[in-house]
């Protein structure tokens, strides 16, 4: 039997980057002492009073169909945050509610972008970036961004990479896998292009809660780009809530309103204790998202003491986010190698970065995802694996 090329264009190499976190979590269901610090999901639980707004809502009989594109109160409150953090207008008619960050990025895509097409996204990338274009029709065009400018955008490379064919210019700030936040100069200058050019962006903020030094500046709330841009956010990193699968578009209200058509064949709305779970977290946001920054900001310091001392590994400081850029280039090995080496040899699973984009070659990337001491044994086992004789 045939398929169709969707199928095709909805795989690539960058898929290949989960074999190894596969192979961490069978092992450590198996009972193996594996530490897997390969996605981005933390050991510890949703805050509590999130969990049980659900379970009072699962208690009161709230699960039947909700609107496709989120309930009015969620979406509300959404908005009111995003009004508080950009000081630009927001109500619920600029709110899709949607599936977590990627199902968010995949429904933009497809709603923005099409045959013909071309989309600009600097590299390296999250991994599902590649399959959300394609996947519209359109091509995708990668910008490397120099890993020895500590993986900040060239934006003179950004500005040569539009065409005439560019629809949209697709970015995270704060950036999966570099922790890079983005200055608000270079923010700008995208803002100038996509005004010149008359361009879509599609502008990942997932982590931006979790913004260490560098403060956290939405491209939406620049001049002009209100109109033109689609913000995509999530509950996952925040709160601690990756298989909750709830995240959010903010965008012009046409926009919104392709996006609820999408969701309607796709989903046909959210589960209404989710939401619930969703405003529970709004709620409490100043609390829950103070603890995890904090705490993320103590185990990347820890990693990077105990990393950047190993002579033939350079670490760089994420300013945002839970993962920490690890340079092996100096141990001689490949990425490849040495991820697959040290799973099987010391029991800790990293993602070879390089599967991000070329421009992360000799990279790995570790996440801030187990309690401190496991952090510390993972380290430790780092080390002896890279000091140890060939």
């Amino acid at each position: 039997m045939k398929y169709a090329d969707l199928v095709n264009r909805l795989q690539g190499d960058r898929t290949s980057a989960w074999d190894i976190h596969r192979a961490a979590t069978h092992a450590a269901a198996r009972g193996e002492d594996v530490i897997v610090l390969s996605v981005g999901d933390p050991e510890f639980p949703t805050p509590a009073p999130i969990v049980e707004r659900a379970i009072s809502a699962l208690h009161e009989g709230d699960t039947h169909y909700t609107h496709v594109a989120g309930r009015d109160n969620l979406r509300e409150a959404i908005a009111a945050e995003h009004r508080t953090d950009t000081g630009r207008p927001v109500t619920k008619a600029n709110v899709f509610v949607c599936a977590g960050a990627q199902n968010g990025l995949f429904a933009s895509s497809l709603c923005l972008c099409g045959a013909g097409d071309e989309v600009v996204v600097p590299e390296p990338m999250y991994l599902t970036y590649e399959a959300a274009v394609r996947a519209s029709g359109a091509t995708l065009v990668t910008v490397p961004v120099d890993a020895a400018n500590a993986f900040h955008l060239d934006c003179e490379a950004l500005k040569a990479a539009v065409t005439a064919r560019t629809r949209a210019i697709f970015f995270a700030t704060p950036c999966n896998p570099t922790g890079v936040v983005m200055p608000r100069e270079h923010l700008e200058q995208i803002a100038a292009l996509a005004r010149e050019h008359d361009l879509w962006v599609v502008s990942d903020e997932v982590y931006a809660d979790l913004a260490f030094e560098r403060d956290h500046t939405s491209i939406a709330s620049l001049e002009g780009m209100a109109c033109r841009t689609l913000t995509i956010g999530s509950f996952s990193k925040s709160y601690a809530m990756a298989g909750w699968r709830l995240g959010w578009v903010i965008g012009p209200e046409e926009a919104i309103g392709h996006l609820g058509r999408l969701a309607l064949c796709m989903l046909y709305g959210l589960p209404g204790f989710v939401q619930q779970a969703g405003l529970a977290a709004l709620d409490n946001r100043r609390s829950v998202i103070e603890q995890m920054r904090e705490l993320y900001r103590r185990r990347r310091d820890t990693v990077f003491q105990r990393l950047n001392a190993v002579d033939t590994l350079n670490c760089l400081l994420p300013e945002a986010g839970m993962f920490i850029m690890i340079d092996i280039r100096g141990t001689g090995q490949s990425t490849y190698d040495f991820t697959w080496q040290l799973f099987r040899e010391k029991g800790v699973s990293l993602l070879d970065a390089s599967l991000f984009g070329a421009t992360a070659s000799g990279f790995v990337r570790l996440g801030l995802v187990v309690d401190e001491p496991r952090l510390i044994e993972a380290c430790d086992r780092i080390a002896d694996f890279v000091r140890q004789p060939d």
